[in-house]
């Protein structure tokens, strides 16, 4: 063997020489009096071997085989064990619930991967706080809950956030949340008409502008509806009538 020092290059997975020694007694070798050998036998290598947790490298790869997640989400929600745990609860939730049999496995974890990353990394910033606390306060299951009753156009997307926010000051659950503080989606035609014809009473500027060309003005009157309702109107519903209207006059 070549006495030398190697280096260790990540993006390789190997190993390259760094510095080279003429004789092994360069390195001052000598045995350790106080360590007598050790030897293993392969079966107890082979019994610690099975009592090792998942690993992350192995958990990163089945987080993309079976949930297929990106590996970029893959990577983040393993970088620690507490956010892959809650992460793996929340699907598990999600698919227990019943609520959600058109969605496919990835595409509930690809959801459970937009919460942490996004909304729950916020809160943990602004808060402070690990995974751990965030945790105590909102369970995987209760936001699986707000999952559900936004696929189920309870609520909608801006007032889902708001709950887990408000779930993570109050530990309240989601379904006490939306009760308490009236957040349920008003999907009603009639009321979304009434409030969208009021927009555009309000906003005659926009509605010149939109019918000049300026798509953005669209925009800005389904803002204005969704101020009206207090964000508690179906974007989508908000989009498709305010439309309409726009182009029936």
């Amino acid at each position: 063997l070549v006495q030398e020092t190697r280096g260790w290059v990540e993006e390789r997975g190997i190993t390259v020489a760094q510095r080279s020694k003429e004789y092994a007694h360069d390195y001052r070798y000598f045995p350790e009096p106080d360590l007598p050998p050790l030897t293993l036998s392969r079966d107890r290598v082979e019994a610690i071997r099975a009592k090792l947790p998942e690993l992350p490298d192995a958990r990163r790869k089945r987080f993309m085989d079976e949930y297929g997640l990106p590996l970029y989400d893959a990577n983040l929600l393993t970088s620690s064990k507490e956010m892959a745990d809650y992460e793996e609860v929340f699907v598990r939730a999600v698919i227990a619930s019943g609520e959600a049999t058109n969605l496919s496995k990835p595409e509930i974890a690809k959801l459970g991967s937009n919460w942490l990353l996004n909304t729950v990394s916020g809160i943990m910033n602004v808060e402070n706080v690990d995974m751990k606390i965030f945790r105590q306060k909102v369970s995987p299951e209760n936001l699986a809950r707000v999952t559900v009753v936004t696929l189920q156009d309870v609520v909608n997307t801006t007032s889902s956030k708001y709950i887990v926010e408000e779930m993570f000051r109050s530990e309240k659950n989601a379904d006490d949340i939306i009760s308490q503080q009236g957040l349920n989606q008003i999907s009603d035609t009639g009321q979304i008409e009434e409030a969208v014809s009021q927009a555009i009473a309000a906003n005659a500027q926009a509605v010149a502008d939109y019918k000049a060309g300026k798509e953005s003005a669209l925009k800005f009157l389904v803002g204005q509806v969704m101020k009206g309702t207090g964000g508690r109107a179906n974007p989508q519903m908000v989009g498709q009538i305010v439309k309409k209207k726009l182009e029936g006059e």
